[in-house]
């Protein structure tokens, strides 16, 4: 993904509101053993990005002034109430180092799992993304959770996730929980339950 933007000389507070009123976003490159750089980016076009879930966890291609460098978007500001974004941080990307980055999980076949299709039951989504670390040819823009195997009771872990080849975890726990199967009280499954425990008919007689 290619982001343009313009070196920027004026700093501060009022360089900066300036910037923002014609229509720009201050930013800074920053990482690896150049200087870091201030630039400014069309603020529309960075504001449509950043709704982009791959913008958030991918490598992009940043070209100021015709000079490309891969980057990773590390953080940004927005206004408290307006449509505004005030500021982006994005640091250089080596690719011969490993790069540490939050990817999404995109949870796939709960409708097809025992836990929804027989038991009513709800699955409930723990984890919505996901630290990991890997060389920056190897990130994923998002990583997969299958759920189709999940059992009414039973929680999904860590462990359980095929990662892609390159890619390992990052997390503080050992094997934290990524989704959970479970009966909503009073639910269907409640009564599909009791009329599979009452009695049958020729039991009756």
């Amino acid at each position: 993904m290619k982001v343009v933007a313009f070196p920027r000389t004026e700093q501060g507070s009022g360089a900066s509101r300036r910037l923002r009123r014609a229509g720009h976003t201050p930013g800074i490159i920053y990482g690896g053993p150049a200087a870091p750089v201030n630039i400014s980016l069309d603020h529309n076009a960075l504001y449509h990005a950043l709704k982009k879930e791959a913008f958030h966890s991918s490598i992009l291609d940043m070209d100021v002034n015709g000079k490309v460098e891969k980057v990773l978007l590390r953080d940004f500001q927005v206004h408290a109430y307006k449509q505004l974004v005030l500021h982006a941080d994005f640091q250089r990307v080596d690719e011969n180092q490993k790069i540490h980055v939050k990817v999404p999980l995109h949870f796939i076949h709960a409708d097809v799992s025992p836990a929804v299709k027989l038991g009513a039951g709800i699955i409930s989504h723990v984890m919505t993304d996901l630290d990991i670390s890997c060389l920056p040819k190897d990130l994923p823009e998002f990583i997969e959770v299958d759920l189709s195997k999940m059992e009414l009771g039973t929680s999904l872990h860590l462990a359980d996730l095929k990662l892609p080849a390159g890619v390992s975890a990052v997390h503080s726990k050992d094997n934290p929980t990524i989704a959970t199967a479970s009966v909503p009280g009073g639910g269907k499954a409640e009564a599909v339950a009791d009329a599979e425990a009452a009695p049958s008919p020729e039991e009756k007689k």
